[in-house]
């Protein structure tokens, strides 16, 4: 009993002990974050955690201190803030918006330079320009070359390339010929233009060029002059005998303006035979006029030759001439001709030289696509530029009018009333040349008229009727637009805007040339391209001239990216009024070589190859 009672008491005690234990170590609730705290402690990162939070409370404070200067700050240092953080966001715009175009123009730049089949199978590659015997007076180089950068400044020419020739300011610097200087006081060309001052020497030189200025700047006399100098001398150490030549070649995109450049040769030789020096022979070949007089020409023996790409790769292939002595090739209007399908003819044309020539490229428009291209067939060339490439000649008054279709007609007899004659007309179709010239004939004006449909002989009869004064008005396409220069053309009327800025710059080129003034007036209306007016407004507004409301209404999407970096508009076709991502041109054509790759697929399955 004794046993049970003291198991029993043993029992009772260890009972009470455990009820003692639980009371004093009872644990209440301890939030999570006390026991992390906890744990914390025991793993030694107490003071870690700590620290942190005794840096996240700092924070704090900084945070709280900037805020509150941030409301000190005045709204104008908070404008300025705010226009930097727009600015660095408009340049990586800007970056990207370059980029893309770089892109573009990677997958639309000519992969085949401007060269002859066979040199580019050959590999053949020339170096060194043409070496002439032709040099600057002495007392010219021994100026310093900061005088010929300040003369180039003075007189607005960017020269570009390497040794480039020193601008001369006179004739008689050039060392022309007296014969040919007596040309020129008898046509009152008494001191060159910027083009020809920079120009005349670098062709003399026997350098390869580029030669861009805007309309009626004399950019013919820069190839004419130096070419009729070269043949003079070729005929001097060694005489042309028949069937030999031609040493000079010019090619023009239209009949008109190689007839004109013809006629500009022929007058200086003129003057060259009249003062006893070599006959300079010259021929034309053109569409539209009889072979037999050129072929005529070539059997004498030919120095020069002024041809459109048609004409002459006819002539070429049957072998009525040949390019084997040929040294001297110029290409005027060559951006208008590319442009016009002539790229694949002048690439042949290049095959038939037998040796290095002296290339030329002229035109008032020449974007850097072209120029580009062009420099891939040229030796170390020298680019000339007096303005920008593509834009309206400063002596022109541009007036742009909005007049409905249907009056047009009516409202070109209230417009002819603005000046005196002589007035050009120019429009996109040729049944709207015909109806023109109708009109004006039945309401009793001296009209002409000019088109493609026309033929030839009709064609240099109205020009000819016109260029006299015979005839007061000339109504015509864009044949009449490239290189064609009238005396005096008081007015040109663009009956339409064309599709095209650069055919715009071209039109009104016909008027105010030479330094004289001129206006031209253009109708626009609901029927006119937005594209094409978009670049419309921008060249007036260069050319500082008055900006209709509904032009300055207009507005494109991307309108702050139109100038970035040195290329100002498009670098494809030269317009103003957009970039070469929203070019129409490109993309017309684009569309044209799409429909003409379905074509071809369609032609290939019909079994034309079996």
């Amino acid at each position: 009993m004794g046993d049970n009672a003291k198991q029993i008491k043993r029992y009772r005690r260890t009972d009470e002990s455990d009820d003692s234990e639980s009371d004093n170590n009872y644990v209440p609730y301890v939030p999570v974050k006390e026991r992390k705290k906890q744990k914390l402690l025991k793993l030694g990162q107490l003071k870690e955690v700590e620290s942190q939070k005794s840096k996240s409370s700092e924070n704090e404070d900084e945070d709280d201190e900037l805020w509150s200067r941030k409301n000190k700050v005045s709204l104008l240092d908070q404008h300025t803030e705010l226009k930097k953080i727009a600015e660095a966001k408009k340049v990586s715009a800007v970056e990207r918006q370059l980029k893309k175009e770089e892109e573009i123009l990677e997958i639309v730049a000519e992969k085949k330079a401007l060269m002859g089949v066979s040199e580019l199978a050959k590999g053949i590659q020339y170096n060194d320009p043409i070496k002439t015997s032709w040099k600057p007076p002495r007392y010219i180089l021994d100026y310093p070359q900061s005088r010929h950068d300040k003369l180039r400044e003075k007189m607005r020419i960017l020269a570009e390339g390497e040794d480039i020739p020193p601008p001369l300011k006179t004739f008689k610097d050039m060392k022309l010929h007296k014969s040919i200087i007596m040309g020129l006081k008898e046509k009152h060309i008494k001191k060159p233009t910027p083009i020809q001052a920079q120009g005349i020497p670098t062709v003399l030189s026997g350098r390869d060029m580029i030669g861009i200025a805007y309309t009626g700047s004399g950019k013919t006399l820069v190839f004419v002059l130096p070419l009729i100098m070269f043949c003079l001398e070729q005929e001097y150490k060694l005489p042309f005998v028949k069937n030999e030549g031609p040493y000079g070649l010019i090619i023009c995109p239209s009949r008109e303006l190689a007839k004109q450049t013809f006629d500009i040769i022929q007058y200086f030789c003129s003057f060259t035979l009249r003062h006893g020096l070599p006959e300079i022979r010259c021929c034309l070949a053109i569409g539209g006029m009889p072979i037999q007089e050129a072929i005529d020409m070539i059997k004498k023996g030919v120095h020069i030759m002024v041809a459109t790409p048609g004409r002459l790769m006819d002539m070429l292939e049957k072998k009525t001439v040949h390019l084997s002595v040929c040294r001297y090739l110029c290409m005027d209007e060559a951006d208008r001709m590319i442009d016009m399908g002539f790229e694949e003819d002048v690439r042949t044309i290049f095959s038939y030289f037998r040796g290095q020539r002296q290339t030329l490229l002229f035109s008032a428009t020449m974007p850097k696509k072209i120029q580009n291209f062009a420099r891939s067939a040229l030796v170390k060339p020298i680019t000339i530029n007096v303005g920008r490439a593509g834009a309206a000649s400063i002596n022109v008054i541009q007036e742009v009018e909005y007049v409905k279709q249907e009056a047009k007609i009516i409202y070109l007899l209230n417009c002819l009333q603005k000046t005196a004659p002589p007035v050009l007309i120019f429009a996109e179709k040729k049944q709207d040349v015909d109806l023109i010239h109708e009109y004006l004939l039945l309401k009793g004006v001296e009209a002409v008229a000019i088109h493609g449909g026309k033929d030839q002989e009709e064609r240099s009869r109205s020009v000819e009727a016109f260029r006299s004064g015979k005839k007061d008005v000339l109504v015509a396409t864009d044949v009449a637009s490239k290189g064609l220069d009238f005396e005096d053309i008081k007015h040109v009327i663009n009956y339409d805007m064309p599709d095209d800025i650069e055919n715009y710059v071209h039109r009104i080129g016909r008027t105010g040339r030479s330094g004289n003034r001129g206006l031209a007036t253009t109708f626009i209306n609901k029927s006119t391209e937005e594209s094409v007016l978009l670049d419309l407004k921008h060249l007036l507004m260069e050319a500082k001239q008055k900006v209709p409301a509904f032009l300055l209404e207009l507005c494109s999407e991307n309108e702050k990216f139109l100038d970035l970096g040195d290329e100002r508009g498009c670098s494809y076709c030269g317009g103003l009024g957009h970039r070469i991502t929203d070019c129409p041109k490109l993309e017309a054509l684009q569309n044209k070589q799409a429909s003409n790759i379905g074509k071809r697929d369609y032609l290939s399955n019909t079994g034309a190859d079996y």
